[in-house]
Order: structure tokens, then sequence, then C-alpha cells
């Protein structure tokens, strides 16, 4: 056990972490010559093209220092902020984290929350300062960054560069001497944490997990506490670039185990495996149910394809457990289901993977967040829907998730932040000022301000180097309301909105205004109206085509074309009675770019 070290990689999107992973194991002869690609852990096309990391993963490598043979197990973790729970689950089953940072980009907002979870575990850190081969690396300034955030000596620094791979021994070496050995009881009963699963065709779930105490034999029969679900371990074995089979983990292992488990909801990220017959007192702490934060109807383009769309769903499902769904039907769009993301980016994932995966062509509807409803008879709904909130008379009142955001960003840009976040609801918490140009600004804010396009927004304003991060902190009392839209008197559920009061007058203007760009003209009257409750707060008109009935009639008396206009008009009435208003698909795309 003495001989083993398991470590992460913790950094900000693109500062080089996949790229360092692979100059490692290609030091340590882990993966050699044909094997080794472009950031090898990143085992998806869609990773590899945007080059982020969407799963974590796991790879052992032998290490010889001084005559003696170490074991390293390496898990390679997300970088972006939808992920947060998956890296907190891989740094518990971890001793020490490698904290990479760009030497051209300095400190961003994911390397501080990382790091923070990676201090909140006593992991011992060792700081990289990457991509040290660039023409405008900035060595000094960023050191001084590293300095003030983890107070370390400056002779601690690693150098390194994950292209030419530059400085890799010296990070070897230090891994040896800094990292501890695992602490366990390898005579206690088993106790191991499950850190990730991914699902194979043939083999079903493949559980990931680190054996904190005691061991685990082939053929043993285990059971995860949190599900409760018994099962015998078929396999068990280490994580080199293909699974590689044993008959025994012992205490500070880290492997996978195969028991013929068929849905990934059986599998939960951080649960905790241990022996029937000789179980543990208590499962590790830490577990948490993954909670989706952005919910967003998705339909089929054709409503013949929504049997395979709730297959394709199924088995994207098993690969990522933590997007949820339900069936879910709308007048306008036919059937469909409402799934529920980790965040923004989980959700264009999702979209992509559908349909490069999958052949689906999808519409998604506007993105929203899950609020609390309380009605006056004291019962507490979760509205995932505006469909689903109750009638106005019933509710008491409502409240919606709030999140604590950090932004980091060059002081140039401070003023426009700060405007930004203050038109979303905003609330500065406080602003720090990490060094004499970099400034870190903490705000409470609705979650629902961020689902839609602040992201876009900050990038823009601070020309690309604004960081963001955010966690959740709970539910707040909020002054909502549902914004309907009506064709006709006709309400169309697929376009209602659960908005801010405050807001709800110009969303509603604009919403009318656009749609009256996009409703083709009938042979009547279309009014497009915004309502709140029963109150109608803006209105356009979709004027009528008129045919002209008087063509025939050239000269003769004018009582002959005012019989003729007459007709017209009864006629009129009585379609606009029966008159049906088809509302076009890129209706529905263009609400969602409303700005």
């Amino acid at each position: 056990m003495k001989n083993i070290r398991n470590f992460c990689i913790i950094a900000h999107i693109d500062h080089g972490k996949s790229t360092l992973a692979d100059r490692l194991l290609e030091f340590t002869k882990t993966v050699s010559g044909k094997d080794l690609l472009e950031q090898t852990l990143d085992s998806m096309d869609l990773e590899r093209e945007r080059g982020i990391t969407i799963k974590s993963k796991a790879i052992q490598m032998k290490y010889e220092h001084n005559n003696e043979n170490y074991t390293f197990n390496l898990i390679d973790t997300p970088g972006h902020v939808d992920f947060a729970y998956e890296v907190s689950r891989a740094i518990a089953a971890c001793e020490g984290a490698l904290l990479i940072v760009d030497a051209t980009q300095g400190i961003q907002a994911q390397t501080i929350s990382n790091l923070y979870q990676a201090v909140d575990h006593d992991l011992t850190i060792i700081p990289i300062l990457n991509k040290m081969d660039m023409p405008n690396a900035m060595p000094e300034e960023v050191e001084d960054q590293i300095i003030d955030l983890i107070g370390c000596d400056r002779s601690e620094i690693i150098h390194a560069s994950g292209k030419t791979g530059m400085g890799i021994e010296n990070i070897l070496e230090t891994i040896v001497h800094a990292v501890p050995a695992p602490k366990g009881e390898p005579e206690a009963p088993l106790q191991g944490l499950i850190f990730d699963s991914v699902f194979n065709s043939f083999r079903g779930i493949i559980a990931y997990f680190k054996v904190v105490n005691g061991s685990i034999k082939k053929g043993d029969l285990v059971k995860f506490v949190n599900t409760g679900k018994e099962y015998y371990a078929d396999e068990v074995g280490i994580l080199g670039l293909d699974l590689v089979p044993r008959g025994e983990l012992k205490t500070g292992d880290v492997g996978y185990i195969i028991s013929g488990i068929k849905t990934s909801k059986e599998v939960k990220v951080g649960d905790t495996i241990t022996h029937v017959k000789r179980p543990c007192d208590k499962a590790i702490a830490g577990f948490e149910e993954v909670k989706p934060m952005v919910f967003a109807g998705v339909y089929p383009i054709d409503t013949e394809d929504y049997e395979d769309l709730r297959a394709s769903i199924e088995k994207l499902q098993l690969n990522d457990a933590s997007l949820t769904f339900q069936p879910e039907s709308s007048a306008a769009l036919g059937f469909g289901f409402r799934c529920g993301f980790l965040g923004l980016l989980h959700m264009e994932i999702v979209q992509e993977r559908l349909d490069r995966e999958f052949n689906m062509d999808v519409i998604t509807t506007v993105p929203n967040v899950p609020y609390l409803a309380y009605t006056k008879k004291g019962e507490k709904i979760e509205v995932h829907n505006p469909s689903g909130l109750p009638d106005p008379g019933l509710i008491e009142y409502v409240e919606e998730p709030y999140i604590s955001a950090q932004i980091i960003s060059h002081s140039d840009y401070i003023g426009n932040l700060m405007s930004l976040c203050l038109g979303k609801r905003g609330e500065l918490v406080k602003q720090h000022y990490l060094t004499t140009d970099r400034v870190e600004l903490v705000f409470d804010m609705p979650l629902a301000e961020i689902v839609f396009d602040f992201y876009d927004k900050l990038k823009s304003i601070s020309k690309g180097y604004a960081s963001f991060d955010y966690h959740t902190t709970g539910f707040r009392l909020s002054k909502l309301v549902k914004l309907d839209i009506l064709l006709n008197g006709e309400n169309v559920d697929a376009l209602s909105a659960l908005t801010h009061f405050d807001n709800a007058y110009g969303m509603g203007k604009r919403m009318c205004e656009k749609l009256k760009e996009l409703i083709p003209r009938q042979q009547f009257d279309v009014a497009i109206q915004a309502a709140i409750g029963s109150k109608i707060i803006s209105r356009e008109t979709v004027k009528a085509l008129r045919k002209d009935v008087t063509a025939k009639c050239y000269g003769g008396d004018i009582s002959r074309k005012r019989k003729l206009l007459e007709k017209q008009k009864k006629g009129k009435k009585r379609m606009k009675q029966v008159g049906n208003v088809e509302v076009p698909q890129k209706a529905f795309l263009a609400v969602l770019k409303l700005d």
C-alpha cells in the first residue's frame, strides 16, 4: 500500500490538463506508439472536437523511482461548472491533486472553485505552471497569483509544458515524495467509493471505485449502500487503457467492478460498496443525488419519431446518469419529453449526442429552472414547466433557485460586468482584487437569469477574458408571474414562460412583435396577445388577406359592389369563428433568441 499514489488533475477549461496527462502516460510507458493520440483519455469525438473533458477518466500507471516500483492512479476530471459534482467525487477518491494553471492566462474561476474542494478534502496540492513553451507566457506574474492563492513557496511551483514534455519527470518525482500513500484498514470491512460509471453494451454498467478500507475478491456478494441493491462481483480489476481483470483489489487500489447491472439508475456516483455478509458501519460521507438545474422540453420534429426518441434518450441515459426525462405533451408541438440537465453546456451536449449517435432531429423549448409554488392550502408543488403552475388565485407565494456567481476578469471590464449582473437582478456580495489588474466579483443571482444568454454576454463584454463559475445556494421568495401568449383568444402552451414581474411587460411586448413578423397572414385577422392571468398586457394584429370580390364588376351601380362586399364580410366573420392559426416551427425557435 505504501507505494500507491492516487491523484487527480484540476484546472480551468483549456488549461491543458488532458495534454499533460498524455505526457505522463507516455513517460511512464503506460501507452505506447500507435495507441497514443492527442488527448488519449478523452475518448468521445465530441470531447476531442471541442477540446473539453465531459466525462472523468481513470488510468493506472507504473513508475520506477530509486529502484522501487510505484503504482499511480490518475483521475482526469472535467473542468466545466456543469460537472462539479463528478469532480468532487473524483477528488474524494484521491490523496493528491495536480493544480494546473495556464502560464498565458493565469488563475481563473473554475481553478479556484475546484481548488477549494480539494483543500476541503485535505489533498496535497502540487502547483504546476503549464504552457511554458508559449512565447506569451508570464511566469512571474502567474506564480505570484498561485502563491497568493495557496501560500506555497516559489520553488515548489513546477514549470511544465504538455506539448514539449518539459518538467514531466519533475512532476512524477514530486508525486512520489509529496502525495501521501492511501490510509485505510486492510482488515476492516469493505468500503469502496464509486466515483464514476460507464455503460458497455456487452457487459452492462461498469462502476469505477476506490477501495477505502478492506478488500474485494472476484465472486464476492456486494451491496451498494444508497440503493440497497445486492450483486455478485462477476469481475473486478484495474484500469489500464483497457480493463485489466484481477483476482482481488486491496485497500488503496482504484479499479472497476462488473456485476451485470443493466440500468444506470442503480449505480450512483458517490455511493459506497460493501460486503453483504460483513457490511461497514456507515457509508462514505458526501453522497448527493445529482439534481438537474435546467429543464427543457425535447420534441421530435416529426411526431411519428416519438418512440424512437424515447429509445434514444433511454440509451443515452445509460452513459449519462445525470440526464432525467419524463413524458409530456403540448398542444402546439405534440408528444415529447421534459428533460432535466445539469446546466446549459450539458443540455447542448445531450442535443449534439442525440443528433450524432442516434440521428434524432429535435426541437428544444425555452429552457427554464425548477420553481417551488406554495398554495393557500399549504401544499408545496415543484414546477418544472410553466403550464404546471397552479391557478394564480390558489398560489400563496413562489420561490426560485438562487446561485452564488463568481466572476474573475481584467479590471478594465469591471463596470460593464457589474451593470450586466445588476441588470439580471444580481446583488453584489464582494469585490476582491487578486492582483493589480485582476478582480474577483461575487454576486447572488437568480438561476433563471443566467439560463438564457448570460454566458455569451459575459464573454463578449470581457472580450473572452472573464471566467465564470457558480454553485446553487437554495431557494428564495420571488415575485413571479406566468406569461401566456394567446392567438385569437386560444392559449399556445409551448410559448408560455415563467418570468419575474418586472420583466414581464417588456418580454410580452417583444414576443408579440416577434410573432407578428413570423405568423403568416390568413384570410382573417389574427390577434396576438400577451396576458398575465386574465389581464392583457400587449397586443399585435396580423392583418387579413383580402380577396378582391369586386374585380368582375366594371362600371355599373355602386350598390352592386356594396352587396358583394357585405357578403364577403359575413363570410369572413364565419371564417374567424372556425379559423385555426398554424404557428410555424421557426416561431418557437425565434422566441428563444429574443433579446
